[in-house]
């Protein structure tokens, strides 16, 4: 993780922070040599080599979760994980007022490039040895939370969200740019996003969901290039603190929606169907996986959740900084729909 964004040196940190990591880090039998901030983690450089120390509120769940689960990865022929370290008296994490701190190993290695297709793809096959080996393990021994039979609800609850943000643009007597466009746009997305429901119901959603619950299958749920670490030519995965039950395409189908919204994909099925084939090579989907993979992908949930920050949250944007990205997601609307066309044609000859 050398050469990560948003690194922080020691003297840069508060005095609050400083305090609060010397109190936790003498729970452990290491020697300090020096610490950063890297995104929401710290590295501690200590005398066993680089370490990794996260911050959890409210449960030490996640730490003992996550150390269940890399000790049965490594039993089940996946290895590429962060071990994690016990303090000096075997305990898995360290409490400090309210909050929960657990340590493992730093990969020291680089944030991997999504934006190149070959490397997306090393990426993928990672994702589906993954699975693989949590297929293989006992999951039910995890307190994690039960995504299964999931989609319609959240599919439904986000159709009603985006009727809710029309009627507040359509209250409002100044409207601005921002609201003239997205409620210019919010039927067409609303119409597509009902047309993934339907595709979803009319798919073999339940039936899966049924086998995953009789499987237990988990999901790494945040399956993105900084939880994935390049280190000589092998890749990694690291944080599990958002693993949950759920069908293996959540997370692929996710990824690939993230990634068509970039500018080297530009919902280019060609590239997805690349990564489809990528997981294929190491763990074959059903055609009913496909199917049901192409609701979650086609689902607007950027435009939805751009609308929630706007009308709900009131997330304090600059106006330009809304209208970037609600441009970027009309600009992509045609392309979109291609794309749509060429993956149910893909899902016809699929076998």
């Amino acid at each position: 993780m050398g050469d990560r964004k948003l690194v922080q040196n020691i003297d840069e940190l508060t005095d609050k922070e400083k305090k609060m990591l010397g109190r936790v880090l003498e729970n452990y039998d290491f020697s300090v040599f020096d610490i950063s901030k890297v995104r929401s983690a710290y590295r501690i450089d200590t005398n066993l080599g680089p370490i990794c120390l996260k911050k959890i509120r409210h449960s030490k769940t996640k730490a003992v979760n996550g150390n269940t689960l890399v000790q049965d990865l490594q039993k089940h022929n996946f290895p590429y994980t962060a071990k994690f370290l016990k303090t000096r008296d075997e305990y898995l994490f360290v409490k400090y007022k309210k909050v929960f701190f657990y340590a493992t190993e730093w990969i020291d290695g680089e944030e991997c490039d999504l934006d190149d297709i070959e490397e997306a793809c090393n990426c993928v096959k990672l994702l589906a040895k993954f699975h693989i080996a949590t297929s293989e393990i006992n999951t039910r021994k995890l307190k994690v939370k039960n995504n299964l039979k999931n989609w319609p609800r959240i599919f439904n609850s986000n159709l009603l969200d985006m009727q809710k943000f029309k009627r507040i643009i359509e209250k409002r007597k100044i409207k601005n740019e921002f609201d003239l466009t997205y409620k210019e746009y919010i039927d067409r997305f609303y119409n597509r996003g009902l047309a993934a429901l339907h595709l979803l119901n009319a798919s073999d959603y339940y039936r899966l969901s049924k086998d995953a619950s009789n499987k237990k299958t988990l999901c790494h749920d945040s399956f993105y290039y900084q939880n994935i670490i390049k280190k000589d030519n092998v890749y990694y995965l690291i944080d599990l603190d958002s693993i949950l039950i759920d069908l293996h395409i959540n997370d692929l189908g996710k990824l690939i929606r993230r990634l068509m919204f970039k500018k080297e994909y530009q919902w280019n099925f060609e590239k997805a169907r690349k990564l489809i084939e990528a997981y294929n090579e190491v763990n074959k989907l059903s055609k009913s996986e496909i199917e049901a993979m192409l609701s979650l992908i086609t689902f607007p949930h950027k435009f939805w959740k751009l609308g929630k920050k706007r009308y709900i949250k009131h997330k304090n944007w600059s106006e330009s900084k809304y209208m970037n990205k609600l441009t970027k997601l009309i600009k992509y609307d045609e392309d979109e729909q291609k794309f749509l066309e060429d993956y149910v044609q893909y899902v016809n000859n699929y076998d």
